[in-house]
Order: C-alpha cells, then sequence, then structure tokens
C-alpha cells in the first residue's frame, strides 16, 4: 500500500460533487467543487467529476494530484445500488486507502462530528439518516421522486404547480401566487403549462420552492409548508421514537424550513458540526489509519 500523504473527502450528487483536500495530519488545505457524480449517471462519469474536482482542489493548494498518495473517503448517492457500487470500486484508480458510502451517512457523520444524532436532509431531494452509539447507521425516507422525498424541493413544487393548474381554470383564483408559479415557468396559458408539466424534471419543480417560500403567507402555500414540518418530524420519529438524540436538518432547504419543524422537534434542532464532505474526509481519515 502506497503512503498516504494526502486525504480527501467527496460528497458526490446527482447536481454536483464537493471535494475537501488535507494533509495527512487532517489540516485542511482547500475546496474544490465540480459535476455531478451520482453513480445512477453512470461510474465513468461519477470518476470524471471526482478526479476533475479533486485535481482543481489539488491545483488551489499548488499541489498535483497523485492518486497512489491518497486516502479518498466518498459519500456518494446511488451506493445502496450494489452493482453500481460494485462497478464504481472497479473503476477506482490506485490509491493509498478508499472507503465509499452514502451520502447520507456521511452527512450525519459531519453533521454530528461522528456522534450519535438525526439528520433530515431536505433539498432537491430529501432522506433522514441517524447514528447511533454504536456507529450503525439507519435511514428513513428518501425513496425518490416523485413518490418519495417527503418535504424536499421537488415535493414542494410538485404540489405547489397544482395552484397554477387550478388557477387556470378557474377552480382558483388567480392570484399572485399562481401568477409567479407562472411566471417562474414561462407559461402564459393552459397549452404552455401542460408543455412544462410534460417536460418537468424533479429539478425543474425543485426549482418552484423559492417561489411557494416568497409566498408563505398564502393559505395553499401555507398548508404545504405546514405539512412539510410534519413530514420531517415524522422522519426523526422513524429513527429516533424515543426523542434522545440531536437533530440537524441539513441541505438547501433547511434554514427555510426549521420555521415549520414542530415546536416539539424545533427544540431538538442543532447546527450542523460540518458538511457531508467533511465527513467523507472523516471517512478518508479513518480509511488511512487501516
Amino acid at each position: 500500500m502506497e503512503t498516504t500523504q494526502f486525504l480527501i473527502g467527496v460528497d458526490g450528487g446527482g447536481t454536483g460533487t464537493r471535494v475537501v483536500l488535507a494533509d495527512a495530519r487532517g489540516v485542511e488545505l482547500a475546496q474544490a467543487a465540480g459535476g455531478p457524480s451520482g453513480l445512477a449517471l453512470g461510474v465513468e462519469r461519477a470518476w470524471q467529476a471526482i478526479e476533475a474536482a479533486c485535481a482543481q482542489a489539488f491545483a488551489s493548494a499548488g499541489l498535483v494530484l497523485q492518486w497512489r498518495h491518497c486516502a479518498l473517503g466518498c459519500g456518494l448517492a446511488g451506493v445502496n445500488n450494489r452493482e453500481w457500487l460494485a462497478a464504481f470500486l472497479a473503476h477506482a484508480p490506485q490509491l493509498a486507502a478508499l472507503d465509499v458510502q452514502s451520502d447520507a451517512y456521511t452527512t450525519v457523520l459531519g453533521a454530528h462530528g461522528g456522534e450519535a444524532g438525526v439528520i433530515v436532509a431536505v433539498g432537491t431531494g430529501s432522506i433522514a439518516a441517524a447514528l447511533g452509539e454504536s456507529g450503525a447507521c439507519r435511514t428513513a425516507g428518501g425513496y425518490g421522486f416523485p413518490s418519495g422525498d417527503e418535504a424536499s424541493g421537488a415535493w414542494l413544487g410538485l404540489r405547489a404547480i397544482v395552484h397554477a393548474q387550478q388557477a387556470l381554470d378557474g377552480r382558483a383564483s388567480l392570484d399572485a401566487f399562481s401568477q409567479a408559479l407562472l411566471a417562474h415557468i414561462g407559461a402564459a396559458d393552459r397549452d404552455a403549462l401542460v408543455l412544462w408539466l410534460c417536460e418537468a424534471t424533479q429539478t425543474d419543480y425543485a426549482g418552484l420552492a423559492p417561489v411557494v417560500l416568497d409566498h408563505c403567507g398564502h393559505p395553499f402555500a401555507a398548508a404545504l409548508l405546514a405539512q412539510m414540518g410534519a413530514d420531517i418530524a415524522k422522519l426523526v420519529d422513524a429513527l429516533d421514537p424515543l426523542g434522545r438524540m440531536p437533530v440537524a436538518l441539513c441541505g438547501g432547504l433547511a434554514t427555510a424550513l426549521a420555521r415549520y419543524v414542530p415546536a416539539s422537534h424545533r427544540a431538538r434542532l442543532r447546527a450542523p458540526q460540518a458538511d457531508s464532505a467533511h465527513g467523507a474526509l472523516e471517512l478518508a481519515r479513518r480509511a488511512a489509519l487501516l
């Protein structure tokens, strides 16, 4: 095995990759970001994105990437598919050490500094994870769009657009909220909206979340946001029914949604200590010691 000179933590999902570079003692040297590396997009594309982001981090630190001197920890979307994971490992370059886990695991690892705790990650999608005192990780939710990912941006946008549909045909008022939704997607009439609906992706629906938040006082929007808070509480209860562990909201919607979490659960919220990329850096550190 090659000597470990550098530790690299990688957080890879369907929309982007974030990298943290540290020396062998764990002193952070640089960070970088790149294209998506979720395994659903293909392992070759994932490795290309990871290598490009890692090379950028090394360049920022005035160094040159040499895989054989690196311990790599990865928190990636899609590793629960065993075939994808096996293919990803098979394509790995020569490394000093490697550990690959789910991005949910590295998120909870980073959020609570390796201690017991619960996270609910709310962004384009959503998932909850809990790290127990034994070190075992359990998850809830995260079944994917459109049937799952409760309390996510895509979940919210998918339901918010219903108000615009109803406003266009007279079942609801063509008010400021419905007009803002339609303006966001560039639909001036029913036909344009139908066309958008036929082509809309998970990311497109998640793009409507800021519009809903901007109109949080509207009854339709308020009901959706209240449901998101309730769903976050259900995810937490599924993983920690006795309510003993601290909870961190993570992801792009975490700050906006905290106020909608029921008071009983809001009192347990703690700011994440670190993000998923730093959780992956801890994976790299542990791998280097083996």
